[in-house]
């Protein structure tokens, strides 16, 4: 029986519906209802699912919404898979749709549909592309035409929402508020504490309070440095915390005066102290070009005063040493072109050319590089390090964040993980609201803004931060009380629109319209290199200054702190690494991977273990079948063994494809692929051992279509 969360309305729905799991064939479709409500798609039915085995026994984990299920079947090897608390199998939230496409295969007519459009034709067929790089086909064939085509409208509308109340979170927790015996995911939507429950038992701080940073000042030692609240109630600047961290020596009166000189009036945010003193600092450019210089002095002063030895400031202007967020967009486009629509069978040299033509695994390098030598600034140097950008809450999100991780083992813990999102995302002022593209802007807004503008607030930087941290991950993985898991689910959940931490651009924003219905904020559980070209005299410190930039580039840098570095780095890869102390990233070229479970998980066929490409594993995988099989009967033609014990060995086999017909499914495969723990059986669309390119599977229709390019038929 199909189950909707609270306050989840059927806004729509079509019976007889065939939904395509195969690309080749039709054999796998499965038949049931579509539904759409307010919060997700459904595709309800009774078919057994391909391969799939029955359910023993269930275990909780620690990620939030999902739980474990261990099944003990025939096969000797234990088997796991998730299964997700709020989505059934079938079901994707409105939130996580990038583009909805309807086909009419008489009048060979296609159209992207949006919201308030009008479709002219009956679709035989729908196809969903999904910003988590799924796709999902349905099929009207034996459907009523109108039935098919009110869905289809409802779909469009309800997942490209105008405005922020339309989301389903505010249904969703005004249901919850209207029943307060009941929790969202366990956890009392009312509030209260200061923090989140985790499975450990340990308070996740939310960073809204006075007390939390109080806290996190005591848990590093910034004895220098003080709790401000010159910011309660929103006065100074809507798009800062309420309370923040700066240098004691720094006034409330002088604060207030140097915010008007800032960006945004994001005045510089503390976020981190090493066990040595120096300070990690994030800060706006200052617009007051006048008053640039004296308020620059001003706060490094401060800076320098909160170090125990009085050290110099270490600034880096990000918006020079690393990729920009419209080259990061447009790299993630790239990216997800390559993984939906080549097909796998290419040369593995061609397929790892176009890999690298994205630019995607550059700037993950990019940015743990960076990272590194910011660590090496503060823990070698004993500096205290700005992170200068032009608002202050983009990059300097991501890479203050990876600093943090890499020098302070409480951060890659699962509480400390969840605390590091919100002080330095979610009350930083990170803007999930624009950067995920949650809201459809009107025609209105277009026009004001100008497409462009709108198109440039989109950009994938918190799922490129979670890359970054699953390449630290993938390198250290006994250094992490998470795993590859947990992080993916983060990134699911930034899509769904029910969390209240990935749901808003600001906290002021988030205490606004959460507050217009309800008593309290929405909550839910935390769930290539472009180097800016610099004059040398520009790297010369002004007289009294206490600034000394970070160039762009470390081969830039001044030849006896190039040597300095390098040694280092070279000093700590020499030695075993302490878990429990500073962890580096390995940044070769072989060394920062595609993160696969990610970006391929809806993609079966390409999850082989230890990475490869589906149709060689194939060939080799028969090739040692048969080199297997000839060792057997060579064996039994030498000790004249029975022909059943040859069989009972061969069943043994640890081969993913074995040397029989194409159309055996009658057990599932013994090993689990690399796309565990996910299951993307019917999801998108498994495609034929034989490896049948993912571009047929459309039959013709353009995969990711754009509504620029693409001129819609009536």
């Amino acid at each position: 029986m199909q189950r909707y969360s609270e306050g989840e309305i059927v806004v729509n729905e079509v019976n007889f519906v065939r939904k395509c799991i195969a690309t080749d064939t039709s054999q796998y479709d499965l038949w049931g209802k579509l539904v759409c409500t307010n919060f997700k798609i459904s595709f309800i039915t009774d078919d057994p699912m391909p391969l799939q085995t029955s359910i023993r026994s269930a275990k909780p984990l620690t990620c939030p919404g999902f739980i474990g299920i261990a099944d003990r079947g025939q096969s000797n090897h234990e088997k796991f898979h998730y299964k997700n608390l709020l989505l059934g199998e079938h079901d994707v939230p409105l939130t996580c749709i990038e583009q909805i496409v309807t086909v009419n295969d008489t009048k060979r007519k296609q159209k992207v549909l949006g919201p308030n459009q009008k479709l002219k034709f009956n679709p035989t067929e729908l196809i969903i592309y999904c910003k988590d790089f799924r796709i999902v086909r349905f099929r009207f064939d034996e459907a009523g035409p109108e039935s098919a085509k009110k869905v289809c409208l409802a779909i469009a509308h309800y997942s490209q929402p105008t405005d922020l109340q339309l989301l389903f979170a505010f249904e969703y927790v005004g249901e919850i508020y209207h029943h307060p015996a009941k929790k969202v995911n366990g956890i009392d939507p009312g509030g209260g504490g200061g923090g989140i429950g985790s499975a450990s038992g340990q308070q996740t701080p939310l960073f809204e309070t006075y007390s939390d940073w109080d806290r996190e000042i005591k848990r590093t030692g910034a004895s220098e440095w003080r709790v401000c609240s010159v910011n309660e109630g929103y006065m100074i600047s809507t798009c800062l915390p309420e309370y923040f961290v700066v240098p004691s020596s720094l006034a409330d009166q002088d604060l207030k005066l140097y915010s008007y000189s800032f960006i945004g009036r994001r005045m510089p945010l503390w976020s981190w102290n090493h066990p040595n003193g120096s300070a990690l600092v994030r800060m706006a450019n200052i617009k007051d070009v006048l008053q640039q210089r004296r308020i620059d002095q001003r706060i490094c002063n401060a800076i320098t005063r909160s170090h125990p030895l009085r050290s110099d400031v270490y600034k880096s202007d990000l918006d020079k040493c690393l990729p920009n967020i419209q080259e990061i967009q447009a790299a993630h486009i790239k990216l997800k072109q390559l993984c939906v629509n080549e097909p796998f069978e290419e040369t593995e040299e061609k397929w790892l050319s176009s890999l690298e033509n994205t630019h995607w695994l550059e700037y993950i390098r990019s940015f743990l590089k960076h990272s590194a030598e910011l660590v090496y600034m503060m823990e070698c140097k004993h500096v205290s390090v700005i992170l200068q950008e032009e608002e202050g809450r983009d990059l300097s999100c991501l890479t203050a964040s990876l600093i943090q991780i890499m020098l302070d083992p409480y951060f890659r813990t699962i509480v400390g993980f969840q605390s590091l999102i919100q002080k330095e995302w979610v009350m930083a002022g990170y803007q999930f609201l624009d950067r995920c593209n949650h809201l459809k802007r009107s025609d209105k807004e277009l026009i004001s803004f100008g497409l462009l503008i709108v198109k440039e607030r989109l950009s994938p930087l918190f799922l490129m931060f979670l890359d970054c941290v699953w390449q630290l991950l993938e390198q250290y993985p006994a250094a992490f009380e998470f795993s590859e898991v947990y992080l993916t689910i983060l990134y699911d959940s930034a899509r769904i629109s029910l969390f209240g931490t990935f749901l808003f651009n600001c906290p002021h924003q988030r205490v606004k319209e959460s507050t217009k219905n309800y008593s309290s904020t929405l909550r839910g559980v935390p769930p290539a290199l472009k180097n800016g070209i610099i004059s040398e005299q520009e790297f010369l410190p002004r007289r009294n200054s206490l600034i000394l930039k970070l160039k762009p580039d470390f081969l830039q840098q001044t030849e006896s702190q190039s040597n300095s570095m390098e040694q280092y780095f070279r000093d700590w890869f020499a030695k075993p690494v302490d878990l429990h102390g500073v962890i580096l990233p390995r940044i070769s070229g072989t060394q920062i991977k595609l993160w696969k479970l990610c970006y391929f998980r809806w993609v079966p066929e390409a999850q082989i273990n230890h990475g490869g490409f589906i149709t060689a594993f194939h060939k080799v995988s028969l090739l040692a079948d048969e080199v297997d099989t000839l060792n057997r009967n060579l064996r039994q033609h030498k000790s004249n063994s029975s022909v059943q014990g040859n069989c009972s060995e061969l069943d043994q086999s640890r081969m993913y494809f074995r040397a029989r017909h194409l159309n055996d499914t009658s057990e599932a495969p013994d090993f689990l692929s690399s796309s565990f723990p996910f299951s993307p059986v019917g999801n998108l669309c498994r495609r034929s051992i034989l490896g049948t390119p993912l571009s047929k599977f459309l039959s013709g229709a353009k995969i990711w279509l754009s509504t620029e390019t693409l001129a819609n038929e009536d």
